[in-house]
């Protein structure tokens, strides 16, 4: 067919549908004659797949929302009037209406990238005042061909938006007020729908029973929650999970097969459907989407359904159909991954709140971010199939990065914390995904560890079971025993790696903690540093693993220590270069420097340097000592070259009263360490490693009272100042400035005649390397200003 045929050809079609429609539309063959041209037009869209031009698409569209558009009002009107002929007349204008559904979603999904964006902006239009016609108040008919209609409406809706063209905004709110409508499309009347869960406290207690094996078991019939599975529900027959996941769409497959059990199919893709087409929204305008956050989430009582309730958490906790439940999910992981940081943290809860009295926006995200908690814990504690509980993770992953803990009630942030261990220590039932469902729980008690500003009351719980003795009782009961026991050798990397993570967030939030914990972080990091790589099998609850442990856990494992170490000895420090606050200003000698460099002292022109010197015993020196005695020569010339930084790394961290703490050979050994490595190492990382530890040590007072010592540490800074790679560039810089600032410190403390005996090499190495870094585009031209200064002020004092 050419291309001049399709206007004559839809002209015709078009006038014989107006004339159609003049006729009584209600009558089965007026809907079935125009059902024959919908078909027609079926025909030419598969016939042109290929080869159709983009303007045949354009009038073949705008024919079908003619047919929509037109139809829509009648439909309608049947729809609420009664009796059998008026029943069949609805339906068989519905059906054309489903084709021309059918087709406007094939159209968009195959074309949507070429249509133009007023055709999308008319499209949505039209589907929006379909939408809301048909689920405005009293007309939502719950039967099955108005579910096939409401199914194909909400799809095509779906894959007109996934291909976002324009501004939503204007549509945001009606949509969602209309989509909310269908939320629980056919659960309304369903007593199933309305079962509460009358066992509320347990969201805020440690429950040490499991509920797991309810749902071992296959039967016929629909699927349910595993937490609304009792006595009381005998006469449910309930389906496997894993059946009604892995079956089609086309199929029966959350019910049996009886005429109601195909309703109920028909109704939960309809529930599917609207939910699917909440999520598209809140991906295509987030911004406009987060002032609906009200209306799709619950604000008090989420584990007591309520029959006009429709809520994605509600759908998530009590709806029948699983498929239903993993796109709640998803939605709801959708909206919390899509909401500024700034929109939830004005969240604040408030005891005095009461719903349905006016409530600040604050005290009602407040509302929110605690029923989202409770929920998501509830089903946490209880869910049995893998996906579903995934995407559970994924929420509460989310919740606690976007929940401001220090506006909340105190007992939460402990709670979660609880609630997750209880998890981890009852196990999976699915083998086959138990070690990614291990791992991924244990990376959300690290994002509750992480949280800050810390918690007093997660200090307290930690405390309390070191208190309670712990490590010699082996006790699982505890957030601490839990993550030692998957630290040790023999677990599954990836499980390894997730524990080791959140120890290490242990000791940077909760330093008071690790330190009564030395002992217990000292055996775990050496059994994994001193692991071969031969196979190992899982123990436990975990099923048999034949992965060696790898670098990346080697790695984790040494940045426990130094996350450790920096805890127990007192780190004040940054590793980010930006918060050295001389780096952008070029008064540095009036500024007194204070946490700029990692780990290092904080000096000015009369710091007393004495006091680094003391006595008595110091904090943090015997865990250092046993750290470069036994861990340390195990990685330093490990082959690995992630390895190797992470161990050098260990040496930016220590503090000068430490340092000087240690016998003469420790603080040679570690001086050497650097300088080696700097020098000699092949990997660009771990050069940078060593020159920040070099730059670290080089502000140390005392630390140049030997003339050899400043004299070793320049040669490898200037080297590497002249790297090809950037980031050793700007490592050597900041290492060589710190050296010419410290260098400037000594002189003004004691003279310069105690530097007589510098060589003049040095000096002249210092010198050109200043002036080569003035060329630098780089960062590392950011420190030239220092290392000058440092240089200019020496020589005046000369």
């Amino acid at each position: 067919m050419s291309s001049s045929s399709w206007p004559v050809l839809f002209d015709s079609l078009r006038s014989i549908v107006e004339t159609l429609e003049k006729a009584n539309t209600a009558d089965v063959s007026v809907a079935r004659a125009i059902k024959q041209c919908s078909e027609i037009s079926r025909c030419l869209l598969a016939a042109t797949e290929r080869t159709g031009l983009l303007a045949e698409h354009m009038q073949l569209l705008n024919f079908l929302l003619r047919i929509v558009s037109s139809l829509q009002p009648e439909a309608s009107n049947l729809s609420n009037s009664r009796g059998k002929k008026n029943i069949s007349g609805y339906n068989s204008l519905w059906e054309v209406e489903i084709v021309a559904f059918t087709m406007i979603g094939e159209l968009y999904s195959r074309y949507g990238s070429s249509l133009p964006v007023d055709t999308w902006q008319s499209t949505i239009e039209i589907l929006r005042n379909i939408l809301e016609t048909v689920a405005s108040k009293g007309l939502v008919k719950e039967d099955g061909a108005t579910a096939r209609f409401y199914t194909s409406l909400l799809h095509c809706l779906h894959l007109v938006l996934t291909d976002s063209k324009g501004q939503l905004s204007g549509h945001v709110a009606g949509l969602v007020v209309a989509l909310r409508n269908f939320i629980h499309y056919g659960l309304a009347n369903k007593s199933h729908s309305m079962i509460a869960i009358t066992d509320k406290k347990q969201i805020t207690s440690v429950s040490t029973k499991t509920d797991l094996t309810e749902s071992t078991t296959s039967q016929t019939g629909r699927y349910m929650p595993p937490h609304l599975r009792n006595k009381n529900l005998q006469n449910f027959q309930l389906k496997d999970e894993k059946s009604l996941m892995m079956s089609s769409d086309s199929e029966n497959s959350d019910s049996d097969r009886s005429g109601r059990g195909t309703c109920n199919t028909l109704y939960g893709k309809t529930r599917l459907a609207a939910i699917i087409c909440i999520q598209d929204l809140c991906l295509a305008d987030p911004k406009s989407f987060t002032a609906q956050w009200t209306m799709l989430l619950p604000s008090s009582d989420v584990l007591q359904p309520r029959r006009y309730e429709a809520t994605l958490m509600s759908c998530l906790l009590f709806d029948p159909f699983l498929k239903a439940r993993v796109a709640a999910a998803s939605a709801i992981r959708a909206m919390l991954d899509a909401s500024s940081s700034v929109f939830l943290q004005v969240a604040e809860f408030k005891e005095s709140a009461k719903c349905g009295s006016f409530m600040a926006l604050s005290s009602s995200l407040g509302q929110i971010l605690m029923q989202l908690h409770s929920g998501t814990l509830y089903l946490i504690k209880r869910e049995t199939h893998s996906g579903l509980l995934a995407s559970l993770f994924k929420i509460l992953m989310l919740l606690i990065s976007s929940t401001p803990y220090s506006r909340m009630p105190r007992e939460l942030l402990p709670t979660v914390l609880s609630s997750i261990q209880v998890r981890i220590e009852e196990g999976f039932l699915s083998r086959s995904d138990q070690n990614i469902l291990l791992a991924t729980t244990i990376n959300c008690l690290t994002a509750a560890l992480s949280v800050s500003p810390l918690s007093i009351e997660v200090k307290d719980m930690l405390m309390a079971e070191v208190s309670a003795g712990f490590i010699n009782t082996k006790s699982k009961s505890g957030i601490l025993s839990t993550l030692f026991r998957y630290c040790e050798p023999g677990v599954s990397p990836s499980v390894g790696f997730e524990a080791l993570q959140a120890v290490r967030a242990v000791a940077h939030n909760y330093p008071s903690v690790m330190i009564l914990c030395w002992e217990k972080i000292s055996l775990s990091v050496h059994g994994v540093l001193t692991s071969s790589s031969e196979t190992r099998s899982w123990r436990d609850n975990v099923g048999n693993s034949n992965e060696p442990i790898g670098d990346k856990v080697r790695t984790a494992s040494i940045k426990v220590l130094d996350e450790c170490l920096r805890a127990i000895s007192g780190f004040k420090g940054t590793e980010d270069l930006s918060s050295d606050m001389s780096l952008d200003s070029p008064f540095t000698s009036d500024y007194v420097k204070s946490k700029t460099i990692s780990s290092a002292p904080s000096y000015g022109p009369h710091d007393c340097v004495a006091n680094s010197d003391g006595a008595e015993k110091l904090s943090g020196s015997e865990q250092w000592l046993e750290a470069i005695v036994r861990h340390l020569p195990l990685i330093l010339q490990h082959s690995s070259p992630m390895v190797r930084a992470a161990s050098v790394t260990c040496f930016a961290g220590i503090t000068s009263t430490v340092f000087f703490s240690l016998p003469k050979d420790k603080q040679d050994f570690i001086m050497s360490s650097c300088v080696k490595t700097a020098k000699s190492d092949e990997v660009p990382n771990v050069r940078s490693a060593a020159c920040r530890a070099i730059g670290v040590i080089a502000c140390f007072p005392l630390i140049f009272r030997s003339a050899e010592i400043f004299d070793k540490f320049i040669s490898p800074a200037v080297d590497n100042s002249h790297d090809s790679s950037v980031s050793v560039r700007i490592t050597a810089s900041w290492a060589l400035a710190n050296i010419c600032d410290a260098l400037r410190h000594h002189v003004d403390v004691h003279g310069f005649e105690k530097f007589s005996s510098v060589s003049s090499q040095s000096i002249s190495l210092l010198i050109d390397c200043a002036l080569q870094l003035t060329n630098d585009n780089d960062k590392a031209s950011r420190f030239n200003g220092r290392i000058f200064w440092g240089k200019a002020h020496k020589r005046f004092v000369h």
